[in-house]
């Protein structure tokens, strides 16, 4: 399998590149986005165009692959009007992201590209903001059985590994969490961060301050393969990865967002140059990153970065 080839390289200490942006790529390529699911019901019409995301990230030095699932559990696709295609619209984008990989191995023989299964605790967003709307938060019951319900549809459609993405409410942490164990496949555990209003890097809720601590020891000893930051603004992640450091001794991920959310669109509004941001990258290895690559509203052309940084680091 490709993630044993994954797991062989960080256990070695090497840098493994991660995509970019899915769902933001989609929007920026033209597909839809939905106003009460976001990104998720893209992947029902837009099948060619996702695998050719994936493909173009690929070719950029990605060795890891992200289904388009971040936005796709009951939780999000019900009020949508598609609770009778959650197993349908995960399965198309498991497939769209495994023919990519297929596609990808006639051109580039030898790379061992691992596909991973986007689980989030994504609940339904105010639209025109990016806040959870309160009035629709769902019972612990209900959080259990859906994210249930994504990992197991994520497992059988053949994924490698789960990533637990944008972890940040410290109730429904735990639960996504222990979804993406009950697998028994492996998986990563990526976390978000804002900044207070007295310049503290925080957990990313925009209801309440959080400690970041109180994310970071969420995190299990053993049984997550690799931790990190994510959907995170490039000037925390550094103070974020040393909060991670304290609780986990595996390896660190760092993947970025740029830009802002409005419900449904992601606004590409003074999006980090990837120079630019290849500097920061530099700055992450120095902090014990091995997996870096982009998340919201990142492109191909940042993975391009991500690639010449690890090359740089390598000589």
């Amino acid at each position: 399998m490709s993630y044993h080839d994954v797991k062989r390289r960080l256990d070695a200490g090497e840098i493994i590149v991660l995509d970019g942006g899915t769902g933001t790529e989609l929007q920026r390529r033209g597909a839809q986005m939905d106003p009460s699911a976001w990104c998720g019901p893209a992947s029902l019409n837009n099948s060619e165009l996702l695998t050719q995301v994936h493909l173009d990230y690929i070719n950029a030095g990605a060795d890891v692959i992200t289904a388009n699932t971040f936005a796709s559990s009951r939780l999000m696709l019900t009020p949508a009007g598609y609770a009778d295609q959650v197993k349908e619209i995960n399965e198309i984008a498991v497939e769209a992201a495994l023919r990519a990989r297929d596609l990808a191995s006639s051109s580039l023989p030898g790379r061992k590209i691992a596909v991973a299964g986007s689980l989030s605790h994504m609940v339904p967003v105010s639209v025109g903001t990016a806040k959870v709307d309160q009035d629709r938060l769902p019972s612990n019951e209900e959080l259990a059985h859906a994210f249930g319900e994504l990992a197991d549809i994520l497992k059988n459609s053949g994924v490698d590994h789960i990533m637990l993405e944008m972890m940040y409410e410290p109730n429904r942490v735990p639960i996504a969490l222990n979804a993406a164990l009950a697998t028994g496949l492996p998986v990563w555990f990526g976390l978000s961060a804002r900044r207070a209003t007295d310049g503290r890097v925080i957990s990313f809720d925009q209801h309440q301050e959080i400690q970041l601590g109180e994310i970071t020891k969420l995190i299990p000893k053993t049984g997550v393969d690799v931790a990190g930051v994510m959907h995170t603004g490039a000037e925390l992640i550094s103070d974020s990865l040393a909060a991670i450091r304290k609780n986990f001794a595996g390896p660190l991920s760092t993947y970025p967002d740029s830009g802002f959310f409005e419900m449904p669109d992601w606004k590409f509004v003074d999006v980090i140059s990837p120079d630019r941001l290849e500097t920061f990258y530099a700055e992450w290895f120095s902090c014990g990153a091995q997996v870096v690559g982009g998340c919201c509203g990142l492109t191909v052309d940042h993975i391009h970065a991500a690639t010449r940084a690890v090359n740089t680091r390598n000589r």
